[in-house]
């Protein structure tokens, strides 16, 4: 099958071309585009793919406004490193969407689904203009994420709204840290099911151990192997770093 891939941080698609590779040999990467320009271009003078792996945010734009352009009718699984709510759906509406740094085992899941799709020849995706207009609309805060979280304190629960929290921290069990310096266990069985209830906007996971609040952020110190530092303005022993694969996602996070 011949794929393209949209994607304007060229070690994000090198590492995607690598992992698409390991998991499926028989997808070909025709073409990497760097920028909405150059993919509007090139889907102007070539054949659509079977597969596009698609960033959302790209430098010079989003990349749903390919669709008002062009009627592309082949599988698309978009990557992105928030706007978490829009999960859910995605795969409803059966596109899949995979979070940075994509996982090589989610990855292999859509493209079992794209190559059914494809060897079918069912016509894909349905109706993307009203999914892409759907999620373009305003939603309100209540209706999408956890406003408090219910704490064990001195025998008793006690509420911490959202915007509180500076960070929550996952060592035997989870904690979460507050602006003022408290520190809470939290009654929650993976960081997952946290994040999943959080504002991507406002938290960000930067590796399994931590989800941090972009206001507790103090400063990002870069490595020489690509990796960060997160300094945060609560005291917190505990160091918080961002990898290689995910230092760019974050960059575009933080940088907004």
């Amino acid at each position: 099958m011949r794929a393209v891939i949209i994607e304007d941080e060229i070690l994000v698609a090198q590492e995607l071309r690598n992992k698409i590779g390991n998991v499926s040999d028989d997808i070909t990467i025709i073409e990497v585009l760097p920028s909405l320009k150059t993919a509007r271009k090139w889907f102007m003078s070539n054949a659509e793919p079977d597969i596009i792996f698609m960033d959302i945010q790209l430098s010079d734009g989003v990349s749903f406004e390919l669709f008002d352009v062009y009627q592309l009718n082949c599988p698309v699984v978009f990557t992105t490193a928030y706007d978490e709510y829009a999960v859910r759906a995605f795969k409803v509406n059966g596109v899949d969407y995979l979070l940075k740094p994509v996982d090589e085992e989610e990855l292999k899941k859509a493209i079992d689904k794209c190559r059914n799709i494809v060897e079918s020849r069912s016509q894909f995706p349905a109706d993307i203009k009203q999914l892409v207009q759907k999620l373009s609309q305003p939603q309100t805060p209540q209706s999408l994420y956890k406003e408090k979280f219910i704490v064990n304190f001195r025998h008793q629960w006690i509420p911490v709204n959202t915007n509180e929290i500076a960070c929550f921290m996952k060592e035997n069990i989870h904690y979460i840290y507050t602006f003022k310096g408290e520190k809470h266990i939290l009654d929650f069985t993976t960081m997952e099911e946290i994040e999943e209830l959080l504002d991507p906007r406002k938290f960000y996971r930067a590796n399994r151990q931590f989800i941090v609040n972009i206001d507790a952020i103090q400063s990002v110190m870069p490595h020489e192997n690509q990796k960060l530092s997160l300094t945060l303005n609560i005291p917190l022993k505990a160091e918080v770093d961002i990898s290689r694969e995910k230092a760019p996602a974050f960059k575009k996070w933080f940088d907004r």
